[in-house]
């Protein structure tokens, strides 16, 4: 039987750390008064950085010789302060040749406050221009992957968690390691096996190590996990220090649960074609190309043209009571969707982040989020309960129900959006129907065929035309089924009330933008139709007035026509997977996966060791349904940084539970799979596969 895994653990807001602020020289410096330690040295904190951190790995010469096309990756123990990872940063903005990038991957257990940090950080004002991004994106401290963009060149990770833990579900590899932390002395539970093997698993052949202490426990973990260390000279009162490196890091054992997930190996990327310019192809567009990839976006209409085409959508999700692999990662979109809108449109044009009310109209809804809140502890400014008074003052508006308040979701116009990411540079725009795909051996590329009798060669290709992303062949198995909604758009006067959240129970009501309030949608499953019904129209404005009755009627005494006949609207479709969850990955070979797996579907427990075949360079995005503004951008850094042998925002088994391959291996195990049914989709999308072993549980 395969190793099985520790599950994930609960997402929880981490505690602060206790800081006390000690004066020496120059300003007030952090300290932590649980593991009595400085958070940077009070001699010179910098400098000990430069000579521990940077020197101990060679940054400066590795950072100048650096010619490869993926990043340069630097892994800590230990964020802090964030002092070492900025101070890399600095050293890399010096040396490196200007179209080499740097990705930091940094675990943290105690996150600091935003306050505390930019007080920390103040010390050294010439590092400001580094610093700003980092507290501009500051996440709020809950437990998983928190990516941010600190320029167009140089990515962050933050693991928040216990640096063992988190290193153990880190999907990429580490050039370079920063062994920071307080004193194994102090914190020995850091300082553990289990941490110096999980920095082994994710290292690269030959990745560097450096760290302050000579502890005899850190020589044995490390010699135990395969690094090679030598002492060399201190910095300021410490005589020693440790430099290292791993030759030959160990195979990836975390596999042998899952072998059909093992990634396709990495191939050059010197031109991509992405099929689609929704929001899912756009925001993979946009992602490859600022990582330096040159893209032809396809699209036969223009940018948002299909269900991305509307022109105000929810930024906001509807977790599950109790955690599960695709609550986590529609959270860790949402959050990550607004990290990314920030950066990318800071004067919020595009978007606002006026925050989202879940209400609970009736009692089955309302023991639902109950149990969500006993369930979860997240930080108050990712979601909170609120009671029917704190909801109405919250909206501005009289409401009934209580509900569930995310401060930090709202709006956004993606119509816009698609086509502010389409217009990208290095993306060229190209107008165009593909009528299907084959590879051709002999040129190791994708010949993509055209409706016009015209054919476009790519290294890679992503596909991301939604419901009818199964029409390509090697997709033909890929279980999609479309669903129709309706949006309903109603006139209002400036002088109108307006709403000062979006608001969700049955539908949505966005706050009215350009003097047009939207909300919706229908939702039906299986219709193709995208004309305009008046009948939908109805139904949505039946649902916004049991939804906000008074609300309703202060429009109406405002002069608002809420009459179908006075509507206006769109119709467009959405794509919805059995598990409800999106497809964001390669694309497996079916014919093989058949082939190789076939013994699960008599014992599940006979996990074959065949790593899992690939089509070389086939990349899928789609079924996000109608939560696509919370997970499209997220999936496109998954597709992205796979495509581009980066270290991954997500955690392993999120990863995973993405991939496109997981529903052919439920079927597989379910004896539901031949070579017969290519088509697959005979499940509702309300179907729960959550059973599909998508993790690295034993199926």
């Amino acid at each position: 039987m395969p190793a099985v895994s520790r599950p994930l653990p609960p997402l929880t807001a981490l505690a602060p750390p206790d800081l006390e602020w000690r004066a020496d020289d120059v300003s007030d410096a952090p300290y932590s008064s649980v593991y009595d330690d400085v958070y940077f040295s009070r001699h010179d904190g910098r400098a000990e950085t430069a000579h521990v951190f940077v020197k101990g790995n060679r940054l400066p010469e590795r950072f100048a010789a650096w010619r490869e096309t993926r990043a340069f990756v630097i892994g800590e123990t230990g964020f802090g302060t964030g002092l070492n990872m900025l101070c890399a940063w600095a050293c890399f903005e010096r040396h490196a040749p200007t179209a080499a990038r740097l990705h930091l991957v940094s675990t943290e257990k105690y996150p600091l406050p935003r306050d505390a940090l930019a007080q920390a950080l103040a010390i050294w004002p010439d590092l400001a221009a580094q610093a700003r991004p980092l507290l501009d994106q500051w996440p709020e401290p809950l437990s998983g992957v928190h990516r941010l963009w600190l320029s167009e060149r140089v990515t962050l990770d933050l693991h928040f968690g216990d640096a063992a833990e988190r290193l153990a579900r880190l999907d990429g590899r580490v050039d370079a390691w920063f062994l920071d932390g307080f004193s194994p002395a102090k914190n020995p539970d850091m300082w553990q096996p289990e941490l110096f093997a999980a920095m082994a698993d994710v290292s690269r052949p030959g990745a560097t190590f450096a760290t302050f202490t000579c502890a005899g426990v850190v020589k044995r973990g490390l010699r135990a996990a395969g690094f090679t260390w030598r002492k060399t000279p201190g910095f300021g009162r410490k005589r020693e220090m440790l430099c290292g490196e791993i030759a030959a890091p160990p195979d990836d054992r975390r596999r042998a649960a899952t072998p059909w997930f093992t990634p396709p190996r990495a191939r050059p990327a010197r031109q991509v074609v992405v099929i689609g310019a929704g929001l899912a192809g756009t925001s993979v567009a946009a992602a490859l190309a600022r990582r330096g990839v040159a893209v032809t976006l396809l699209e036969r209409d223009a940018p948002g043209a299909g269900a991305s085409g509307n022109r105000q959508g929810a930024l906001y999700v509807k977790l599950a009571a109790e955690t599960n692999p695709q609550s986590r990662v529609y959270l860790a979109g949402l959050l990550y969707t607004r990290r990314w809108l920030t950066t990318l449109d800071p004067e919020q044009r595009l978007w606002q982040d006026c925050g989202v009310l879940q209400l609970a109209p009736g009692a089955k809804e309302a023991t639902r989020q109950q149990r969500f809140l006993a369930h979860h502890a997240l930080p108050e400014r990712v979601v909170h309960g609120v009671d029917a008074a704190t909801a109405s003052q919250a909206a501005g508006t009289p409401l009934d129900a209580p509900g569930l308040d995310y401060p930090q979701a709202g709006w956004v116009r993606p119509d816009r959006l698609c086509r502010q990411l389409a217009a990208s540079p290095g993306i060229t725009q190209r107008c165009g129907e593909a009528h299907d795909l084959d590879f051709d051996a002999d040129a190791a590329a994708w010949r993509i065929a055209l409706t016009d009798g015209s054919t476009l060669m790519a290294d890679h290709v992503v596909v991301a035309t939604a419901h009818e992303t199964p029409r390509f062949t090697p997709l033909a198995g890929l279980p999609l089924k479309p669903i129709r909604g309706q949006l309903t758009h109603v006139p209002v006067p400036a002088d109108a009330p307006s709403l000062a959240r979006v608001v969700c129970a049955g539908g949505y009501v966005a706050p009215a933008m350009d003097g047009v309030l939207s909300l919706g949608a229908t939702f039906a499953p299986g219709d193709t139709d995208t004309a305009v019904h008046a009948a939908d129209h109805a139904r949505n404005l039946a649902e916004f007035e049991a939804t906000l009755p008074a609300f309703a009627e202060a429009l109406r005494d405002a002069g608002v026509r809420l009459d179908p006949a006075a509507c206006e609207g769109r119709a467009s479709l959405r794509a919805a997977s059995p598990d409800k969850s999106p497809y964001a990955g390669p694309v497996p070979v079916r014919e093989a996966w058949l082939d190789d797996y076939a013994v699960l579907g008599s014992d599940a427990r006979r996990v074959p060791d065949t790593p899992g075949q690939h089509h070389p360079g086939l990349w899928v995005s789609a079924a996000h349904g109608s939560r696509g503004l919370a997970s499209a951008p997220l999936c496109a850094e998954v597709i992205a940084s796979r495509l581009c042998d980066e270290p991954l925002p997500l955690e392993r088994e999120l990863v995973d539970h993405l991939h496109p391959g997981r529903r052919l291996i439920a079927d597989i195990i379910r004896g539901n799979a031949t070579r017969e049914n290519a088509t697959l989709s005979t499940s509702s999308p309300n179907d729960d596969a959550q059973t599909s072993p998508t993790t690295t549980e034993t199926p």
